[in-house]
């Protein structure tokens, strides 16, 4: 096998997988990236068993074959190369030459008959998301990630769910660690008949690889096939093993009904609450949000550094009630909420508050009490 590439068509590729080759395994040779020679170009595949990246690229075919590569060191060899145009040529004993007539380099490789077959998806129904919004989804979703040790599939997992009702008809992807929750809704319209599923729990890990793959311009096509979560966009396709299991019923968790509502400047908010943090550590994370007689005052105390208070000016007339909350889970939320006004619905001490913003209603998130 030997080809010409050029360095601008691989490098962005090679620097997104970094992720799925980087996970640890029970096969090393995940750690590589398979290059197979095609009319005009190459296939990259990479995968970490759960998830499968597959994509085509251009490049200049003098012989054909198939060959598994170390991802990082491709990856940093093709990073710093000084040369738009990089052979990549196969010699004996699987030994890769790689380089032009001033840089060389000969990197080890492995049987191209060993790495892993990603499922076929060739008869996949897609229907076409946003690239931007689908992007938005994934992040407002991962954010709420899981702890290393988990091993509940609705923890370490995001809900994805088919909805027709009032508020939205399209898609929905839910996401909880126990704490809190988010859901965040995308209207299909015309597309929602290319629906094919009810409801599918698909991997964190794997979602926030998607991400990475998804820009700010076009669609991005989404399917399901038997158990795989397939998104692809242009020559690119990622395949994502989905999780068994049962997502909780988070209906009655994102009512607002009866709950005080107050709005707050987002910005104004957030900053309040990052400095009532600085004295936040692993063990004393509480923090208490006082609300009454029109002011809000989030009091922090840690008994190994100190405490901090502050008061904000609020719309509120209800009965007192002291809550006391994770300020990360806000401060999250807030960084991630577009609108410059957002409403809290709270109603007290016991029960979760919920957050959203004023005109956006796409997006809500569920933040629950602690017990100081």
């Amino acid at each position: 096998m030997k080809f010409t590439i050029k360095k601008e068509d691989v490098l962005t590729v090679l620097s997104k997988v970094q992720g799925l080759t980087g996970r640890k395994s029970n096969l090393a040779i995940t750690e590589n990236v398979l290059l197979t020679t095609v009319e005009n170009g190459i296939t990259l595949i990479a995968t970490d068993l759960e998830t499968g990246m597959e994509g085509s690229y251009p490049a200049n075919i003098e012989s054909t074959g198939a060959i598994a590569v170390n991802a990082r060191k491709l990856y940093e060899i093709i990073r710093d190369f000084p040369e738009d145009d990089i052979c990549i040529n196969e010699v004996e004993n699987r030994w890769i030459e790689i380089g032009d007539d001033n840089v060389q380099y000969h990197l080890v490789g492995m049987n191209p008959e060993d790495f892993p077959e990603n499922p076929h998806v060739e008869t996949v129904e897609f229907f076409d998301v946003d690239a931007a919004f689908l992007k938005k989804m994934i992040e407002k979703s991962v954010m709420i990630s899981a702890a290393v040790e988990e091993k509940r599939a609705h923890i370490n997992g995001a809900l994805l769910e088919r909805v027709s009702s009032d508020e939205v008809d399209g898609i929905r992807m839910v996401s909880t660690d126990g704490s809190r929750l988010s859901k965040i809704d995308y209207a299909l319209g015309e597309d929602q008949e290319a629906v094919n599923f009810e409801k599918v729990l698909v991997p964190k890990k794997g979602l926030a690889e998607v991400a990475k793959f998804l820009s700010g311009e076009g669609v991005v096509r989404i399917g399901i096939q038997n158990n795989y979560f397939i998104v692809r966009r242009n020559t690119e396709t990622i395949i994502i093993r989905l999780l068994e299991g049962q997502f909780p019923q988070y209906g009655d968790i994102i009512r607002k009904k009866d709950a005080s509502v107050i709005a707050l400047d987002r910005m104004r908010f957030l900053m309040m609450l990052k400095r009532m943090s600085i004295l936040a550590s692993e063990h004393y994370r509480g923090t208490v949000f006082a609300f009454g007689d029109n002011r809000l005052t989030v009091r922090a105390t840690n008994p190994e550094l100190g405490e901090s208070k502050e008061y904000l000016s609020i719309a509120y007339e209800g009965a007192a009630i002291k809550p006391s909350f994770n300020p990360r889970f806000f401060i999250e939320v807030l960084n991630v909420i577009e609108d410059d006004q957002i409403l809290l619905y709270i109603d007290d001490e016991e029960k979760p508050c919920v957050v959203e913003g004023q005109n956006d209603k796409r997006y809500v998130c569920v933040i629950m009490p602690m017990r100081i």
